[in-house]
């Protein structure tokens, strides 16, 4: 509620301009999967046309792609997009940091295991899986940019992330997330997360290169 009050400023002009910008919409609203398997609808500002997840490539968004409005690429670029999930946080339905909340549909390419794991804690604003995917719209592109190519490779990757976050987790690596969110938006090509993140699942050959493994 604090960071609300202190960001008030910021984000209040942001939604005026969204309000005057595009389709006229201020949030999104999506149905997302919570702790314990509660459905609870996750806030957003609309960055998409309203359409979006019904068209193109649905629920994922690859590099470029044409259903971003103009003012909704640089809220993604810098994640200004995720703030109003604060909302959500003082609901009670996330926390800051968790495996992030998925759509039923796109949660369901995880296995039952992962998904049994995931969903015995609360999903969060950012995440482990969140700053090594920070860039995945980039990495969905040319030939990668496929649902075929997410759900065979970067689905099992990122659930893997996820449940290392469930085993791991600590007010340690809860206030390093924290800390490598506000890092990686700053310095998106730093690959320090595999670094100070101790023992994370090695990525497939097919990511490594994406997700700047040296």
């Amino acid at each position: 509620m604090l960071a609300l009050l202190v960001l008030s400023p910021f984000l209040v002009p942001i939604s005026i301009l969204l309000k005057l910008t595009g389709e006229g919409e201020i949030f999104f609203m999506q149905e997302r999967v919570g702790q314990h398997g509660k459905i609870f609808k996750l806030i957003k500002f609309a960055t998409m046309i309203k359409a979006s997840p019904n068209i193109g490539s649905g629920t994922i968004t690859i590099e470029n792609d044409p259903r971003v409005l103009t003012v909704g690429k640089f809220l993604r670029k810098t994640k200004i997009n995720e703030l109003p999930q604060l909302l959500n946080i003082v609901k009670g339905d996330m926390s800051i940091i968790g495996p992030r909340p998925l759509v039923q549909e796109t949660f369901s390419n995880y296995s039952e295991a992962t998904q049994s794991i995931i969903l015995a804690v609360k999903p969060g604003l950012s995440g482990v899986g969140s700053i090594i995917f920070r860039g995945e719209e980039k990495i969905l592109k040319g030939d990668m940019a496929t649902v075929e190519f997410y759900n065979s490779v970067i689905a099992p990757y990122k659930g893997k992330l996820e449940e290392w976050f469930v085993f791991n987790k600590s007010i340690y690596v809860y206030f390093l997330a924290i800390f490598l969110t506000i890092w990686v938006i700053l310095s998106p090509n730093s690959s320090i997360a595999f670094r100070l993140f101790v023992n994370l699942p090695i990525p497939p050959d097919a990511l490594k290169k994406a997700l700047i493994i040296e």
